[in-house]
């Protein structure tokens, strides 16, 4: 189906960058440089200095951050994670597949981990803490670290939908022992395929998980350290995500603009909530415009009427998939999420006219007026381009 509105744009993401891309994938391909070159190292450096921390190391998959995260702190059987359920399922495979236990919590009305939730989960079995900023909102960091420094236990952020997203001027990824990434193409920062990284001020788990990466071997003494895995972050897409990084804070920008046109164009729809929370001590990148109503799927039937392609961010709980044997944790408010929340449009190339259609379609769904009476949105300042 062809969208008037569709939820992201590559094609046309792909022209925008054109030039810059096919040269920077023409240079890997004319000089050989394929596998763990000085794009992979130059694209790592720049991460890392975004971020804010020591050291970024380049993986094939936010999985692969995860998993490795843990491994590197010591996590396995026996030891119990705590993390929300509320999340992509590679979160709580990861914990899995290390063979621990996950522990899920329940959410805060802003998505992301209910620290008291966190607080109270805490047994002597736990070890670690995989804290998520979802949508692009970093969650309480700073409450959940000291929750866990009091408890002696390991922070690993999952900060997949948060790149560039800040709490008291730092930035997501820059707050636990790791932050984990993934550059999965929707994400805000993007490749041409799976692709992820994790974040550091520890050089010992940088190194660990530089080997781990490439099946457990340091390439620069050909020594095999442990059993690991091949999840090397290809040297192509480093080059392709060398050259978006530079487009980064410009897509930033416009994506926070973007959201201020759709919460002037939404607001006083009283059986809408909006994604905008308190930003004293937060700065959000928006990575989904996530909107709840209980007409969820009556809204999105009617949009996708009207040719808006939206997105829905697990329409049934993660327990409820018997294949992952998951226990049901009791968490209500999980559950009322998964039946509400519906993901607009948005991405760096989401533009004002869309906004407005996509606006229209809502408000004609609420007030019953004709769909196609234009809703001008109020100017919201000058967008990034």
């Amino acid at each position: 189906m062809t969208y008037r509105v569709p939820f992201v744009d590559p094609r046309a993401h792909y022209r925008r960058l054109k030039s810059e891309i096919d040269g920077a994938i023409i240079d890997c391909l004319s000089d050989g440089d394929l596998i763990d070159r000085q794009q992979l190292r130059d694209f790592e450096a720049r991460l890392a200095a975004f971020v804010g921390v020591e050291y970024a190391v380049g993986l094939n998959s936010g999985y692969h951050a995860l998993q490795f995260s843990l491994q590197a702190a010591g996590v396995g059987v026996g030891d119990e994670v705590i993390t929300v359920a509320h999340t992509f399922v590679a979160t709580v495979s990861a914990i899995v597949n290390v063979g621990a236990q996950p522990v899920l919590v329940e959410v805060g009305g802003d998505y992301n981990m209910d620290a008291e939730a966190f607080e109270v989960a805490i047994t002597a079995r736990t070890k670690a803490v995989i804290a998520v900023s979802l949508n692009g909102r970093v969650c309480q960091m700073d409450r959940i670290v000291a929750i866990a420094e009091k408890h002696n236990l390991i922070v690993i952020e999952d900060s997949a939908q948060a790149l560039g997203a800040e709490l008291h001027g730092r930035k997501a990824g820059s707050f636990g022992l790791t932050g984990c990434f993934s550059f999965y193409p929707f994400k805000i920062l993007g490749g041409f395929g799976d692709g992820g990284a994790i974040t550091t001020n520890d050089a010992d788990v940088a190194c660990m998980v530089r080997r781990l990466r490439y099946n457990g071997e340091d390439r620069e003494t050909s020594e095999y350290h442990y059993h690991g895995q091949t999840a090397l972050l290809d040297n192509a897409q480093a080059a392709v995500l060398n050259v978006k990084i530079s487009h980064l804070s410009q897509w930033i920008e416009h994506r926070r603009g973007i959201a201020a046109l759709y919460q002037e164009g939404l607001q006083g729809i009283s059986e809408l909530r909006l994604p905008h929370f308190d930003q004293s001590t937060r700065r959000d990148i928006f990575q989904n415009y996530v909107i709840r109503t209980e007409a969820r799927d009556r809204l999105r039937e009617h949009l996708i009427r009207h040719g808006v392609e939206t997105l829905v961010h697990w329409p049934k709980p993660m327990w409820e998939h018997e294949g992952l044997g998951l226990q049901n944790p009791g968490l209500a408010e999980t559950e009322k999420i998964c039946r509400e929340v519906i993901s607009l449009p948005m991405s760096a190339e989401t533009t004002r006219e869309q906004v407005e259609i996509v606006v229209d379609c809502i408000r004609g769904f609420y007030q019953g007026v004709n769909a196609s009476t234009r809703y001008r949105v109020a100017a919201a300042g000058q967008l990034a381009g």
